[in-house]
This record gives structure tokens, sequence and C-alpha cells, in this order.
């Protein structure tokens, strides 16, 4: 062939693969399922959910593409989990609030001082235990547990420092919509409030409420150094969030659609893990940084009430099942 005839050859191939490659970026995903959760752009979970929408992308071809939205963009936490049953969500990080669907099991995931530590919670989250509630949570309520996600200690905060919970009479405290948070921290002496996460910034700056409860990490995200003094170390929580998925969406997807589901969770959930052991150190040293004072509770005191309140509160089942967790070694 002549160089007139190769290049002729050369730029029909070309061209040919301009074509495919508009053609690609022109198809339309087959399945578009929307991801929410509450925390910043900032967030390890954020971080970890595009990593998750990264991979289905990619190992589905395009069939399947996630959109993130953060920052409660799809609503409140309560709003989305409905909306996960009503089809206008998809997928969705949450933990303790499942509780409200008539999930008893799901409140272990943030009991308070049922986990010992980061050892501890992965044996539980990620072994038989963690299983058993996973089936619950789908089999009662019709969400998916694809992945889990370890969360800092939950500490709390405010603008007096509190030592004992004999500290605490009178203190207004933002708690989560969890009836275990609110029989707990009632049992520690103060006024707790559920309110939405979003409304805490505000609250907070205009002491509507006098303190509330967290890990460093969306203490530092939602800036509430900024309206806050002290952060007592009580790490009365420790636990994990679940991303969830609508099982009736979960089930529309043909098999190999699931199979990249299920393997991109995988990924999302190491990618998390790796990010959240880095981000914890950073987020304490940051608020010790903007000027938060860390302070030393009696840890015993807060146990004992708080486990009173939670025996008081469990039923048989959760009972066993908060029994069986304490036993892992």
């Amino acid at each position: 062939m002549n160089p007139k005839g190769c290049f002729q050859v050369f730029l029909l191939v070309f061209l040919l693969h301009l074509l495919g490659c508009q053609a690609d970026r022109n198809k339309k995903p087959e399945y578009t399922l929307r991801f929410g959760h509450l925390a910043n752009r900032e967030h390890g979970w954020h971080k970890a959910s595009l990593k998750f929408a990264e991979e289905v992308k990619k190992r589905s071809e395009g069939r399947i593409e996630v959109i993130v939205y953060p920052n409660e963009q799809l609503g409140k936490e309560m709003d989305v989990l409905t909306g996960l049953l009503v089809g206008s969500a998809d997928i969705m990080i949450t933990g303790e609030s499942l509780q409200s669907w008539s999930l008893p099991k799901s409140i272990l995931c943030a009991t308070p001082f049922a986990i010992r530590d980061s050892d501890h919670l992965k044996k539980v989250a990620g072994g038989p235990l963690g299983e058993e509630i996973e089936q619950h949570i789908l089999d009662v309520a019709g969400f998916r547990p694809i992945a889990w996600f370890e969360r800092g200690a939950r500490n709390l905060t405010a603008n007096r420092p509190i030592r004992h919970p004999d500290d605490l009479q009178g203190m207004i405290l933002r708690v989560p919509a969890v009836s275990l948070f609110v029989d707990t921290w009632s049992a520690l002496g103060a006024k707790p409030t559920p309110m939405a996460f979003s409304e805490v910034f505000t609250a907070l700056q205009q002491s509507t409420i006098h303190g509330q409860e967290n890990p460093f990490a969306l203490i530092k995200d939602a800036g509430l150094y900024e309206v806050q003094k002290y952060c007592m170390l009580t790490e009365h929580v420790k636990s994990w969030a679940y991303v969830v998925m609508s099982n009736k969406k979960y089930e529309m997807l043909p098999p190999d659609l699931q199979e990249v589901i299920d393997v991109s969770a995988g990924i999302m959930q190491e990618y998390e893990h790796e990010l959240f052991l880095v981000q914890e150190k950073k987020d304490y040293q940051f608020l010790l940084d903007q000027g938060m004072e860390f302070i030393e509770v009696d840890k015993n005191a807060f146990r004992e009430a708080a486990t009173k309140a939670v025996m008081q509160a469990f039923n048989e089942e959760q009972i066993d099942l908060l029994r069986r967790i304490q036993e892992v070694p």
C-alpha cells in the first residue's frame, strides 16, 4: 500500500475511534442511583461515596451512574430513609436512626459503652453478629446494608467543663432522633433534645441548646468548635454506620450489576477505613489547634449511669445481643 493509502486507512481508524468515544460519552446509563449523606465534602464519608460511584461506573461500563449528595441535600436523615422506601433516594449512610423503623437489633451499632475499641468493633460489625444485625435490617425494613464504616467515638461538647454526670443537670443537649439516646442522657441528668444535625450549629450559636455529642470529624466539619469551648472525652459510644441501599432498587438490577454494587461497596468500605484511621488523628489535632480544651471525665460514673439506662430501655432480645457483643474477645 502506498503512503497515501496508509494515511487514509489511519485517518479512517482514527475517525471511527473518535466516533466510538463520542458514542460512549453520549450513552445514557441504564440505572441512576441517588446516594445521600449528612457529612460535608471534606469528610471521609463523602470521599468514600465518590470512590463507590467511580468503581460502580467503571465496573458496570457506564450502565450505572451513582450521584452523591452530601450535606443533607436529599433531606434530613429520617427523610432520606423514607425516601429509600418510596423511591426518592436509593443509597444513604445511617446508623442508630434505623431504630425508628422498629429495628431493635440495629440500635446495638450505637449502644453506649457496648464496644470497647476498634478491634472489638471490627470483630462485631465484620463478624457473625454484624451479619445477624444486617439480615435483621434487610428482613424487617427493606434496607440492604452494603457496607459499614467505623465511626469515631462520640464525645460531649459544651461551653463549660463536664467531668461527672452530676455536672449535666439542666443542660439542654442535642441528640439524634433516637429514643435510646434520649433515655440515656435523661438518666445522666441532661435535658436531651432531638434535632437534625444541620440545625445544630445555629442552635448552639443562639443558645437554644447548650451542647451536643458527636465524633471529632463531625465536630470539625460542622465548625462546632466556633461555638463550643470544651470537648469532654466521654467516648460514650464507639459505633459503626451502615451504607444501606433500597432492597427494592437492588433487586431491580440484573445479577451482574448486583455483583458490581457488592464489589464496589467492599472497595468503598476498605477505602473509608484507611481514610478514617488517618483523619481521626488529624481531626483531634485540628480541634486542639482551634482552641478547644479536652476534658478527662469520670468515665466509670458515665458508664454506670448509662448502662443502667440501657438495661431499662432494652427488651430481652436486645439484652441478649448486647451480652453476646460484650462477650466477643
